[in-house]
């Protein structure tokens, strides 16, 4: 039986590897990795892309939000703001980015939300076998609303900053 590692942020228990991570997000190795399968499924595919790469990213992110520092606390936001537009606001992908670069123009508007200690039911343990566009956008559909919901303590916030912000 190979050995498991958890991962700091998302609690994903996954067979124990060595490599990368990121900087600031905590992750194990694992679930860095199973997320890279995730994003190059995505760049490989120009309409899946467009459709769900930045609820994958505002998902992992908001799952992994780190310790508090200057730039968690923008990518916690911004990640946020990004769900809450998407999953709350169904806004379309153009305007969901479009909030979030005012969001990267305001860092002096956010302040560090506590993390709820769990993160959401999806994490890639679920979206990473789902090897068919529709199957990996259902999955990233439902990973989105699995991560904004687990913030739901924060919403009210969120939905402010959402409102100062939107174009």
């Amino acid at each position: 039986m190979a050995a498991e590692s958890i991962c700091p942020g998302c609690g994903v228990a996954l067979p124990a590897t060595r490599g990368p991570t990121h900087r600031y997000l905590e992750a194990s190795p694992a679930c860095w990795a199973r997320y890279g399968e995730i994003l190059a499924r995505e760049y490989a595919n120009a309409d899946l892309f467009r459709r769900v790469h930045r609820q994958t990213v505002d998902a992992y992110a908001v799952q992994h939000p780190g310790q508090p520092s200057a730039p968690t606390i923008q990518s916690v936001a911004v990640h946020l703001l990004g769900l809450c537009a998407r999953v709350q606001h169904g806004e379309d992908p153009d305007r969901a980015v479009r909030i979030l670069q005012a969001a990267s123009e305001r860092r002096d508007l956010f302040h560090w939300l506590i993390p709820p200690a769990f993160r959401g039911t999806v994490t890639v343990r679920e979206v990473a076998p789902a090897a068919e566009p529709a199957a990996h956008a259902e999955r990233v559909a439902a990973w989105a609303v699995s991560a904004w919901e687990a913030w739901k303590p924060h919403h009210p916030q969120v939905e402010e900053w959402y409102a100062l912000l939107r174009p």
